[in-house]
C-alpha cells in the first residue's frame, strides 16, 4: 500500500502499528524541542515528526515497512496535493445551530429531529448549494473508516493550499463532525488495519477526483484557503544561479517554457528568506508540478527540471536534500500527467 500511494505521487509516511497515528519520535527528538524541517533525522531517512517525514522514496518505503509488525501507512496531504474531507458519525448531542453549519443561518426554531453527524451535515451543506452530497461520489476515492465514518478523497488543485480543521472546533470548520484534512496534516490510507477495523475504499473509483467548484467555494468561505499574511511573503527574488543555467542550458529557444519554469524556481528561492514552516514544501511541490508538465509537453528535459529543481530547494533549505528530493520527485510525478504548453501549443 506504501509503495502504491508513492507511485501514485502521494508521500508516506509510517503509522504506528495497530494505530491511526505515528509512531512517537526518537528519544533526541522527544527530549529537545525543535521544528520538524529542521531535525536532522529527516535528512538521514528517520521517520521523525510524522507525517513531515514523508516521502515517496521506495528505498526508505522498503527499510521503514520491512518492521515488523509492519506499520500502518499515513499520507502527508499537502505535498500531495490532496484535500480530503473526513466525515464522523459519532454518538452526541448536537451543538449550538450556529455551530451545525458555520456562517449559515439556522434559526431556532427549525426541527432538527433527525440529525445526528457529519454524514447529515455535510448533505444539508450540499442540499443548501443545489449540489450532489460528497459522501455519495462515486466519482472520487472514498474509503470507510473503522468508527463507520468516510474519508472523501479530492484533488487540491494547482496552486492551491487547504488548512486542516476539525468539525468540532470554535474556530474555523466546514460543518459539525466534518474534518478538513489537508496542508499541515495527513490521513490513514485506504487499506491500513487498526485494532478498530481497516480502511476500505467504498465502490470501484481508487483515484480522487478535482475537488468540486462549489466545496472550494464553501472551504474559502469557511477560511480554509491558505494565504499568507502580507508581512509574511518574502521579497521577490531571482532564482539561483545554478538552477537559472540548468533552465537556460536546457530551453532550446523555448523562452515561455523557461520563463515559466523560472518563476516557479523563484518563489522556491525566496523562501530563503522565510521562516521554516511558511510553505517551503508547498511551493517546492508546485514548481516540480509546473516542471512535470513542461517536461510532459517535451518542452524541458527531466533531468535539468530535476537539477533546477534540487538547486533552487538547496539555496533556500541548505541541508535538507533528501526531503527535497522526495517532494520533486512527487510533484514532478503529478505534473507529468498534465502535460503544459506556456501561452498555448506551437
Amino acid at each position: 500500500m506504501a509503495h502504491w500511494c508513492a507511485r501514485s505521487g502521494w508521500p508516506v509516511h509510517p503509522l504506528a502499528p495497530g494505530r491511526k497515528t505515528p509512531p512517537a519520535n526518537c528519544s533526541a527528538c522527544a527530549s529537545s524541542k525543535h521544528r520538524p524541517t529542521e531535525c536532522p533525522c529527516l535528512s538521514s531517512g528517520r521517520w521523525c515528526h510524522g507525517f513531515h517525514a514523508a516521502t515517496t522514496d521506495p528505498g526508505l518505503i522498503d527499510a521503514w515497512w520491512s518492521m515488523n509488525p509492519s506499520p500502518g501507512v499515513g499520507v502527508s496531504c499537502g505535498p500531495a496535493g490532496l484535500v480530503v474531507v473526513d466525515v464522523d458519525a459519532h454518538p452526541g448531542p448536537l451543538p449550538v445551530c450556529d455551530k451545525l453549519l458555520p456562517g449559515i443561518t439556522i434559526h431556532e426554531g427549525v426541527d432538527l429531529t433527525g440529525l445526528e453527524n457529519g454524514y447529515h451535515t455535510l448533505a444539508v451543506l450540499a442540499a443548501l448549494r443545489d449540489a450532489p452530497d460528497p459522501a455519495q461520489d462515486e466519482h472520487t476515492l472514498r474509503v470507510r473508516t473503522p468508527s463507520g465514518g468516510m474519508h472523501i478523497w479530492y484533488q487540491a488543485g494547482a496552486g492551491q493550499q487547504w488548512l486542516c480543521s476539525s468539525g468540532s472546533s470554535a474556530g474555523r470548520a466546514l460543518a459539525w463532525q466534518v474534518d478538513i484534512r489537508s496542508t499541515g496534516g495527513y490521513i490513514v490510507a485506504p487499506g491500513t488495519t487498526t485494532t478498530a477495523g481497516t480502511y476500505t475504499p467504498v465502490g470501484e473509483c481508487r483515484t480522487p477526483a478535482p475537488l468540486p467548484q462549489w466545496l472550494a467555494h464553501e472551504l474559502t468561505r469557511t477560511g480554509h484557503l491558505d494565504q499568507p499574511a502580507p508581512e509574511t511573503v518574502p521579497a521577490p527574488r531571482k532564482a539561483p544561479s545554478r538552477a537559472r543555467q540548468a533552465v537556460i542550458a536546457a530551453g532550446g529557444g523555448r523562452d515561455a517554457a523557461s520563463r515559466t519554469l523560472e518563476t516557479v524556481l523563484a518563489e522556491v528561492a525566496a523562501c530563503s528568506t522565510a521562516a521554516a514552516g511558511t510553505g517551503f514544501s508547498d511551493k517546492l511541490n508546485r514548481a516540480a508540478f509546473t516542471a512535470g508538465g513542461l517536461v510532459s509537453a517535451g518542452l524541458v528535459p527531466q533531468h535539468a527540471a530535476e537539477e533546477a529543481l534540487l538547486a533552487a530547494a538547496q539555496y533556500a533549505r541548505p541541508g535538507q536534500q533528501h526531503r527535497a528530493q522526495g517532494i520533486i520527485r512527487s510533484g514532478m510525478t503529478a505534473g507529468t500527467r498534465q502535460p503544459l504548453f506556456p501561452g498555448g501549443r506551437t
